[in-house]
């Protein structure tokens, strides 16, 4: 009976490492709550409620918030999924999702 050595593969992970890094920063607006900010950076990034109350009271201040650092597949998908989220069912004049835009990120 021969053995077969299997080479393992390579995880498909690693194919980002190396990738230039991108952040996805969130923009203020006035039409939408606190909560609905920490609920969606739960929903999207699964970021605990006081990490997002932090990341709210930041663009709230300063008018906008780095919500994650990744690869630019990923944080293209990220800054979707902010501008799919829905409007704030607690603010009766908004409209529709907060903004987002990525930008790389400096080293």
């Amino acid at each position: 009976m021969t053995d077969t050595i299997t080479q393992p593969r390579e995880k498909k992970e690693q194919k980002t490492e190396g990738m230039p890094p991108y952040n996805v920063v969130l923009l203020d607006d006035d039409d939408h709550s606190f909560e609905y900010v920490i609920y969606m950076l739960k929903t999207i990034f699964g970021h605990p409620p006081e990490k997002g109350y932090r990341m709210a009271i930041e663009v709230d201040t300063s008018g906008r918030v780095v919500v994650a650092t990744t690869n630019l597949e990923q944080a293209e998908l990220k800054r979707d999924q902010i501008h799919a989220f829905g409007s704030d069912p607690l603010i009766p004049h908004c409209k529709g999702s907060m903004s987002a835009t990525i930008e790389p990120a400096s080293h």
